[in-house]
């Protein structure tokens, strides 16, 4: 990543993406975490920007002061019979002097804040430098599938049982796209009914969020302006609006602009919502299919909590991304990833990967990922401490509960039976009239 410049200048309320209190107290240090996400700062321009600013509060409030004190005598300078005509240019000098250090004052919390902008969250001190190659799996459950008979991958599968269409998904939207049929529709929708009933036997309240959102949510979000490109933007709209890329978007702006009491916290929710991404690139011909499009549905966990509520907040959301995987018998991992395998916003992320035979590997169905106070910095969202009555910035987190788009293809193709068939889960088969199997459609 190259070192980090801001050119862009926008109204936002959350100036402070990270604390810059860290940043002053400790340039190095920060500079050095910052580092291990792959982001080089010279935090010297920053400092000198701070400094400036710290002289020019102090300047302009010394005139203030003197400003004030001026006018005060003016009363008494008349009642003795002096000159105040004197005092009056002294005033309007100082006044004038002054609107150009407050304009400064301005223009540098601008350029402060721009320097800032594009810096990404600090990660966690435990968090290994570098990217995927340093990413470590720390639990795995299952093992992978060992047949007696060719398997079939799960594009085959999904076709020859009648449960995608894949050339008529191309026809009607374009490549990377498909649609769901018959039994296939049903078994997607029973997975989204499955993770709902399970979110809300934990106490998770269910979210319904618009699909359009503001740029300011993407802001919020931490991913613009740096990644607005990612998205699928609305031309000729007016402001500038975009189709969420995941719930999370939505979710993290539910409580913008406010402030929360201490014993709301934790807020647990979970939404459905179809996820719009644009993907860079030419697909790998091994990422056919379902597993990577633009369109795919997703139930997305997420909690607002005080600084305590952090990390048992993120330990929650693991395990409850992970049980939803062990329930449908499927065969995962969960990885700790590395600094700069995590996006720009988090502090830390775990992904739970579950594995697809016919590739040999794990693809990610579910990133669990804590925020700490970067994504509330942006939106102002804090909450009032009750035993201080102080005001603090509260911890956002947010895990995938979880994505169907690579869960289904593992369903496939973990369950394929030698005819042919694939053995649907236990715990789907109430939303599935009972059924046990998926059959080959008769020719």
């Amino acid at each position: 990543m190259k070192r980090a410049h801001a050119h862009i200048r926008m109204s936002t309320k959350g100036v402070n993406m990270i604390d810059q209190k860290l940043i002053i107290d400790n340039p190095e240090l920060i500079s050095e975490k910052l580092a291990k996400k792959g982001c080089h700062v010279d935090f010297k321009p920053f400092l000198e920007m701070v400094k400036e600013r710290r002289e020019l509060l102090v300047k302009v409030e010394q005139a203030k002061a003197e400003r004030n004190r001026l006018s005060a005598s003016v009363p008494q300078v008349k009642k003795a019979g002096g000159d105040v005509q004197e005092i009056f240019a002294k005033v309007k000098a100082i006044s004038k002097e002054n609107e150009e250090a407050e304009a400064r004052l301005a223009d540098l919390e601008k350029e402060i804040k721009d320097f800032l902008l594009p810096l990404p969250n600090i990660p966690d001190d435990d968090l290994l430098p570098g990217g995927k190659e340093n990413n470590k799996v720390i639990k795995e459950f299952g093992e992978p599938q060992k047949f007696d008979f060719k398997p079939k991958d799960h594009v085959e599968l999904a076709e020859s049982l009648g449960l995608i269409d894949y050339e008529r998904g191309a026809k009607v939207s374009g490549h990377g796209c498909w649609v769901y049929t018959g039994l296939g529709a049903q078994l997607e929708w029973a997975l989204l009914n499955f993770f709902i009933q399970e979110h809300l036997k934990d106490g998770y309240e269910f979210i319904l969020p618009p699909h359009i959102l503001n740029y300011e949510s993407g802001y919020v979000a931490g991913q613009f302006p740096k990644f607005i490109d990612d998205v699928f933007s609305l031309e000729g709209v007016t402001p500038r609006k975009f189709i969420l890329p995941t719930a999370e978007t939505a979710l993290v702006n539910l409580h913008r602009d406010e402030i929360l009491s201490e014993d709301e916290l934790p807020k647990k929710y979970f939404a459905y919502t179809p996820c719009y991404r644009k993907e860079a690139g030419a697909y790998r011909t091994e990422e056919r299919g379902m597993i990577r499009g633009y369109q795919f549905n997703k139930v997305e966990m997420f909690q607002y909590t005080t600084e305590e509520q952090d990390m048992p907040a993120f330990e929650e959301l693991v395990r409850k991304a992970c049980n939803l995987l062990e329930k449908l018998g499927l065969t995962f991992h969960l990885s700790k990833l590395a600094a700069e395998d995590i996006s720009a916003s988090m502090a830390r992320t775990y992904d739970i990967e579950v594995y697809i035979p016919s590739m040999g590997i794990f693809k990610e169905v579910s990133s669990v990922s804590t925020a700490h106070d970067y994504q509330a910095r942006r939106g102002m969202i804090r909450y009032r401490e009750k035993a201080t009555g102080k005001v603090k910035y509260a911890r956002t987190l947010n895990g995938s509960g979880l994505a169907t788009s690579r869960v289904f293809p593992a369903i496939l193709e973990q369950n394929q039976q030698a005819d042919g068939s694939v053995k649907i889960p236990e715990v789907l088969r109430p939303f599935m009239g009972g059924l046990e199997f998926i059959r080959p459609k008769s020719k």
